[in-house]
């Protein structure tokens, strides 16, 4: 047969033509009459064949093909003919490799809906291929080329993923109850099936010719857009036209697109490089847009086109049916949120108390689900509330018809307690309706605040009681010596009373005026290293003779050598005297009471155990609190104000330590235990150089300013007894002229004078040349940190609180004597 003589399907066939035509002289195959039989034969085949078919040829793959595969090949026919089979579709070549090298290795291959990229119309596109390739055999029997039967199922392949993808896109959004949920997850999986940038929805405003948008899907996750509202006339008017029309909008490249001319820079700007644009057009009027953008040009095939809109009104669909849905809903459910959303609990019984609703908080309150508690009678489920205050009001409110309120405590398994606060109100249908709220954290406020009150005024009929104690045997006393004719002996003993009540006073105002600034955090604290067996021995020594006089047996351990606690001397040694002179107060006579203060590791831990009265455990939760203290008899022979323990945790908390409290139980004593950090390698003030003692010699010239007459006269009594010339004012402008004739070392002035207070003063006597180099006392009964501190900046130098340590006042004017001497020398 001579070749390439087939007319294929009748005028239409152009292979054998150009077949005939080709110089196969240039290829590996050489002159057609030179081909072997073999593929001669293979050739008659492919041209007689309707199906797309190709033949490679030879060492080089020498490609033919037949009509039916010139589609395949786009614009690369009719140039790959007698071309390399690697030439053809280079894009491709590498996943064609491995069927080729099967089929010459004489195996045929199948592969069913192949995708692959090619380039075929001017552009890439997706497309999907079923091949069937066999080998072909030369005259030795040697493989020499392989015959490919080429099937093109790109349209059925992607009718039958839109579909998919659209039955994807129904089940994820059917559930969805908001229209922005329903956009959203249809913009992010059209996004990711187109493998596009960016999928917006943008609600369109035609009448002013603008677009805001509002929600945004993005490859990169960035979900707002770059600006929330643009203008139609931005993008040109060519696409506004074609969106109104209702036309999809298709934009492979929009920077050679013509109906973007003069408007470029926008789509720069947004990074807009290809554009496909699904119109909503309802009632004439462009309402919306879904646009697919990528920033590079690409093609949208019609697939792409046809997808973007069933997407679309897919999702235009279900978002106007949820919003339709959510519209019922919230008439629905508008009475049921605001019953939901009463702050109190709200419950509505028929007129055979069968509960009908109940909110949720009244649920919560109850402590019940809402199938515990609906259609089931009230007196069922809570038979204890029947004989309460609550259960009588609702009976009440159900015969008399009118409202009423009560409060009402439920107990719970378990003993926790609730109070309710109720009110009833009849309803129409003969049922009452019930509101209620949860007041138990009020009750347990009103019950501290009523406890509070009980202890304040305990702790005032005390102190009242602690303070007539002291003035009763100093008012006799002073009767005593009112009348003159008494002994030495008899003097002497009612000084000593004297002295020790009003010490024993001295100490009970101390106690008030140390609670009150530590509690207040007025207090300051020294920072110096402190032995800790110094404080342990001055704090026993303190309570010593309190223990002595009850006839106790005090046993101490004291801390290693080299303790060293890095904080103020004279607070700790009272937080420990405070914790010994507690156990003593509360021991019984002759019993055992051990003090052990021991290092262990950073801490400084002090223990004190007696065998006293003990407390129950209720009470060692409290004893630290103020105004705290254990049952007392009416004669109140223990004393004290309760506020020794409440100082102690303040001030070992001020020293970074805790403070504890255990007890057996009432009858079994009670142990406290005080830790405080330890300092390391720290020197302590004994280890310093010892200052010089000042001389004491002479007497001085001291002027006490008072208008407490009586306190002003025994000041100078006692000053002048110590050998020191006394004059003494009442009045501040007369102190102030005495002065200046006296001369005076020292001014004791008392703070709170009529007409001029004692800083004014202190501020005048400064300025006068005749008193300029007088030491200046304050001398008060204001012991604050801030009054010391107004004190010294008006000119005092010391700061005295009344009722006046008289040694501590002798130790300052002894330490004065010898400065004053050679002054007036």
């Amino acid at each position: 047969m001579a070749p390439f003589t087939h007319t294929g399907l009748g005028g239409d066939s152009q292979m054998p033509a150009l077949l005939r035509r080709h110089d196969w002289s240039s290829t590996t195959l050489g002159p057609a009459a030179t081909w072997p039989p073999a593929l001669r034969t293979a050739v008659d085949m492919m041209l007689h064949s309707s199906f797309p078919m190709f033949i490679a040829w030879g060492p080089e793959l020498v490609f033919l093909y037949n009509d039916a595969n010139i589609p395949l090949l786009g614009e690369r026919h009719p140039q790959a003919l007698g071309a390399r089979l690697s030439d053809v579709w280079p894009e491709v070549w590498p996943y064609l490799v491995p069927m080729v090298d099967r089929a010459l290795s004489g195996k045929p291959v199948y592969h069913e809906d192949m995708e692959l990229t090619l380039r075929r119309h001017g552009y890439a596109e997706r497309a999907m291929f079923t091949f069937s390739f066999a080998p072909l055999h030369g005259a030795d029997g040697e493989t020499a080329g392989l015959f490919c039967t080429c099937m093109e199922t790109t349209s059925r392949v992607l009718a039958e993923r839109r579909a998919a993808f659209e039955l994807r896109v129904s089940d994820a959004i059917r559930p969805l109850l908001h229209p922005e949920e329903v956009i959203e997850t249809a913009s992010g999986l059209l996004g990711r099936e187109l493998r596009a940038a960016r999928v917006l929805y943008a609600e369109m405003d035609d009448a002013l010719g603008r677009f805001s948008v509002p929600r945004m899907w993005s490859q990169d996750g960035r979900a707002v857009p770059t600006r929330p509202e643009f203008q139609f006339a931005d993008f040109g008017p060519a696409l506004a036209a074609e969106l109104r029309a209702g036309n999809v909008v298709r934009m492979d490249d929009s920077a050679r697109d013509v109906r973007t001319a003069g408007f470029r820079s926008v789509y720069v700007a947004e990074r807009v490089g290809a554009l496909l644009a699904v119109p909503l057009v309802k009632r004439g009027r462009l309402t919306a847009c879904l646009g697919i953008h990528t920033p590079h040009p690409r093609h949208w095939s019609d697939h792409d086109a046809r997808l973007a809109r069933d997407v679309a009104e897919r999702t235009w669909s279900a978002a106007e049916a949820v919003r339709a849905q959510a519209e019922l809903r919230v008439e629905r459910d508008r009475a049921r949120y605001i019953f939901d959303a009463i702050a109190e609990g709200f419950a509505l019984f028929d007129r055979n108390w069968t509960i009908l609703q109940m909110n949720a908080e009244g649920l919560r309150i109850c402590g019940l689900d809402a199938h515990q508690v609906i259609g089931r009678n009230h007196w069922e489920i809570f038979p204890e509330s029947l004989d309460t205050e609550g259960g009588r009001m609702y009976r009440e409110v159900m015969r008399t018809r009118s409202a009423g309120s009560a409060e009402y405590c439920r107990v719970f398994p378990g003993g926790r307690r609730v109070w309710s606060e109720i009110r009833a109100y009849p309803t129409q249908d003969g049922g009452i309706a019930s509101f209620f709220r949860d007041i138990t954290d009020r009750k347990l406020a009103e019950d501290k605040l009523m406890e509070a009150d009980r202890r304040k005024d305990e702790f005032l009929a005390m102190l009242a009681h602690e303070l007539r104690n002291p003035l009763a045997p100093i008012s006799a006393a002073a009767e005593l010596l009112k009348l003159g004719a008494m002994d030495e002996a008899r003097v002497q003993q009612s000084s000593t009373i004297i002295g020790r009540q009003v010490r024993h006073m001295t100490r009970l105002v101390d106690d008030l005026l140390d609670v009150s600034r530590v509690t207040r955090g007025l207090i300051t604290l020294a920072r110096v290293a402190v032995d800790a067996r110094v404080v342990v021995d001055e704090a026993v020594e303190q309570v010593r003779p309190m223990i002595d006089a009850r006839g106790q047996q005090l046993s101490v351990r004291l801390p290693p050598h080299g303790a060293v606690v890095l904080g103020d001397k004279a607070r700790l040694v009272q937080v420990v005297a405070n914790v010994l002179g507690n156990a003593s107060k509360y021991t019984p006579e002759g019993r055992q009471i051990d003090l052990r203060a021991e290092a262990l590791g950073p801490r400084l831990v002090l223990s004190v155990r007696d065998e006293g009265i003990g407390m129950d455990r209720e009470l060692t939760g409290r004893v630290f609190d103020l105004f705290t203290q254990a049952e007392r008899s009416s004669d109140r022979s223990q004393g004290g104000l309760g506020l020794g323990l409440a100082l102690v945790k303040n001030l070992v908390e001020l020293h970074g330590g805790t403070v504890g409290c255990t007890s057996p139980g009432l009858g079994k004593g009670s142990t406290f235990v005080i830790t405080l950090p330890l300092e390391q390698e720290t020197l302590l003030p004994e280890d310093l150089p010892a200052l010089e003692a000042p001389p004491a010699a002479g007497h001085l010239k001291v002027l006490v300013v008072d208008d407490n007459a009586d306190a002003a006269e025994m000041l100078g009594m006692l000053l002048a007894s110590h050998g020191h010339e006394v004059v003494i004012e009442h009045d501040s402008l007369r102190a102030l002229d005495r002065a200046r004739s006296v001369r005076p070392d020292v001014c004791l002035l008392d703070i709170g004078l009529p007409e001029m207070d004692g800083k004014e003063l202190a501020r005048r006597l400064r300025a006068q040349p005749e008193t300029r180099d007088a030491v200046l006392v304050a001398v008060t009964g204001y012991g604050q940190q801030q009054d010391r501190e107004e004190a010294l900046a008006a000119g005092f130098q010391h700061h005295l609180v009344k009722p006046v340590n008289f040694d501590h006042l002798i130790g300052v004017l002894e330490s004065l004597r010898g400065a004053s001497l050679s002054a007036s020398g």
